[in-house]
């Protein structure tokens, strides 16, 4: 019987979606199946662009019925931006290769600026390319800047007719070789400071549009463009001035979410992989998975791998439900993002850990999952910058709730306008959240779940009596592993939501928390042995660690659960 936990290309039935929707994502699954594993990964290794695909996507309409807003649908009912089942898209692209995940996720960042601004004529000129499945590039970084967005230089010089001549070069931008759209971000030479800030769109096929170079070796396309003298029509410009930049942020904020279901998908192969593998494996006279460091990885990395579904299909309804007077989504977003994609990197390495040199062999999946599950941490921000971000909302979050009405799950056929009309990018310190023990307490009689409490409300004790001073403030790498406790409080407490939300099973449940109990005492651990960590952060530190709960008997069951996963799926070939 297929694990319902997982993303199982023999059974998947999307039937909680709209019929449309459930075409398309059966149709893309069938197309990989048919396409077959030689074939996936003979492209992987070629290096081929992806061209196929693109075909594939064009004449099934995908791109532009999922990626298309209601207000630039032409009244297609199809069409809508609904966050629930491009994160469902995101995880089947994951599942089959990240390079047909990643020409889509550009394309998603390319249509931030587009879909956010007033342009009539560029949101209709957006519209008719994606349905012409074209696909689309976010012209943000710089190699000399990276995304430092303030130190752009991009330029472009009024040109007396309304219009500009923009020149300059972008670096690390996917699909600028084949993008019918560019969604470029420059400053103007006349105007000082933000309000000289510009979006606008440029086409890579115009003979000003200079394509340099693939700045990687891969099937990805992650381009060094260059503009020279390129015409920039009044038509052509996008945002202006200070919204230009909020559009950069925004857009990342819509585009940043799609990494912890691309990472889903990948893990959730290499581990139908990994499990198949050790299992049919005999050492010793007995299968690999007799072994209890055996059982022990990989239950570790299937409750682990379970964790950041729950957390990332939760944290959908919170992007879904959000409105000018609830932007909660603004610290779930960067957790998807920076805990969920470690979690992967985890989860890969537990069970590269058990099947070692299999995880190279070139005719697997695992060879490109343990490549690609690296980048995911690395792409829009780093852990570090997310982490950071994370930081901003732990106060308000721990020790000072708000009343919300309750969050549903969001599964309805719905367009997710307000990503498109989020406003300025500030005021992250004011925002609000409802009462994170709410979560705990309705799990407090699961045993790992009540010890991982004891450690969140260490964490508040610290954060009242023991937070780092003003001096300490100006050391990252002190607040890094504060952030990294923080995380795990709230990387928790969706986890429990959704687990109320869809009956998880309690013996997942409690083998899952007493991994998170265990993670928390590894990064206190870590602070206490910060170079500035105070004697009373030390002490903190010190009494915040806990051993998990012990149940053989519950341990013993899940590994059942993984066990049957021997067999479970394999590609076709």
């Amino acid at each position: 019987m297929a694990d319902q936990l997982l993303f199982n290309p023999r059974t998947y039935d999307p039937a909680h979606f709209d019929p449309e929707t459930r075409r398309l994502l059966r149709a893309t699954v069938d197309w990989f199946e048919e396409r077959g594993k030689r074939k996936l990964i003979e492209d992987y290794r070629s290096r081929a662009w992806l061209a196929d695909f693109l075909a594939f996507s064009a004449k099934e309409g995908l791109f532009a019925t999922f990626l298309t807003p209601s207000s630039a649908a032409g009244g297609n009912e199809d069409k809508r931006w609904d966050t629930a089942r491009i994160a469902a898209l995101n995880e089947i692209f994951g599942f089959y290769g990240l390079d047909y995940w990643y020409a889509w996720q550009v394309t998603i960042l390319g249509l931030g600026p587009v879909w956010q601004s007033d342009n009539a004529a560029a949101r209709a000129r957006a519209a008719e390319l994606l349905a012409q499945g074209e696909v689309f590039a976010f012209g943000l970084s710089e190699k000399s800047h990276g995304a430092d967005i303030y130190s752009t230089d991009m330029l472009l010089e009024p040109d007396g007719d309304g219009g500009f001549r923009a020149s300059g070069s972008k670096y690390y931008i996917g699909n600028g070789n084949a993008a019918g759209l560019v969604s470029v971000f420059g400053r103007r030479t006349d105007v000082e400071g933000p309000d000289g800030y510009v979006f606008f769109a440029a086409d890579s096929r115009h003979e000003a549009y200079h394509l340099v170079k693939n700045v990687v070796d891969s099937s990805k396309y992650v381009s060094e463009f260059r503009l020279e003298d390129y015409p920039v029509a009044a038509e052509d410009v996008l945002h202006t001035g200070r919204a230009a930049f909020d559009a950069a942020l925004n857009t990342v904020n819509v585009g940043k979410f799609n990494l912890c279901t691309g990472a889903i998908g990948i893990c959730e192969h290499a581990m139908y992989e990994a499990v198949t593998h050790a299992h049919n494996r005999i050492l010793y006279g007995r299968p690999v998975t007799a072994f209890p460091h055996v059982r022990r990885e990989l239950t570790d990395a299937y409750v682990r791998l379970v964790g950041m579904k729950l957390f990332s299909d939760r944290a959908v309804d919170y992007f879904r439900s959000a409105g000018p007077d609830d932007r909660r989504y603004l610290l779930f977003n960067p957790m998807t993002k920076m805990k969920v994609t470690t979690e992967g990197e985890k989860v890969i390495d537990l069970m590269w850990d058990v099947i070692a040199a299999k995880g190279f062999e070139k005719d697997t999946y695992f060879a490109q999952a343990a490549t690609e599950i690296r980048g995911l941490p690395k792409l829009e921000g780093t852990v570090h910058v997310n982490l950071a971000l994370i930081l901003k909302f732990m106060g308000n979050h721990l020790l000072s709730p708000a009343e919300y009405a309750p969050v549903p799950t969001r599964l309805d056929a719905a367009d997710d306008d307000f990503l498109f009309r989020q406003g300025p990018a500030r005021g992250l310190g004011a925002i609000r959240f409802h009462d994170w023990r709410t979560a705990y307490d309705a799990y407090a009689d699961v045993p790992n779940v009540g010890r991982f409490r004891e450690q969140a409300d260490a964490l508040c004790e610290f954060v009242t009596a023991a937070a780092p001073d003003e001096e300490q403030s100006r050391d990252l790498d002190l607040l890094l592993a504060v952030g990294q406790l923080f995380a795990l409080v709230v990387h928790g407490q969706l986890i429990l939501e959704q687990a109320r939300l869809t009956g998880l099973d309690r013996d997942v449940l409690d083998e899952l928390f007493a991994v998170l109990v265990r993670d928390f005492s590894a990064h206190a651990v870590e602070l206490h042995g910060k170079d500035s960590a105070t004697e009373e952060q030390q002490r903190w530190a010190l009494g915040a660690v806990r051993r998990p709960v012990v149940d053989e008997a519950r341990s013993a069951r899940v590994w059942e659960r993984v066990e049957a996963l021997s067999g479970a799926y394999e590609m076709a070939p």
